[in-house]
């Protein structure tokens, strides 16, 4: 067996590691993701136990669920408590997201 074979199996497969990574960066953590607005509907909300919080954090998270108006996949963003009040399924309005990342929510009123 050639020597240089082991090098470029080595090689192939370090190039395919850095893709995986920089792949699974950009679209599943949305790193370096620009800031979007879309209009969007609130389906539901929902509050959830944070297990292992200690003393003084939060020991709930909340989430909104929202699909595009314009139709597309339905998406959940975990939000501060003071959106998760202010929000009702059924809501409409201009979400700014980034990423995976909640960044504001304009409410459309009629």
């Amino acid at each position: 067996m050639p020597a240089s074979l082991p090098i470029i199996i080595i090689a192939l497969f370090a190039i395919a590691l850095y893709c995986f990574v920089h792949v699974y960066r950009k679209h599943t953590l949305g790193e370096n993701a620009p800031e979007q607005h879309i209009e969007v509907e609130i389906l539901d909300k929902q509050c959830t136990p944070v297990i292992g919080a200690r003393p003084g954090e939060d020991d709930e998270e909340y989430w909104i669920y929202v699909q595009p108006t314009k139709g597309g996949p339905k998406r959940e963003f975990m939000v501060g408590i003071h959106y998760y009040h202010a929000l009702n399924p059924g809501d409409k309005g201009v979400m700014t997201y980034q990423g995976v990342t909640f960044r504001h929510f304009a409410l459309t009123r009629v």
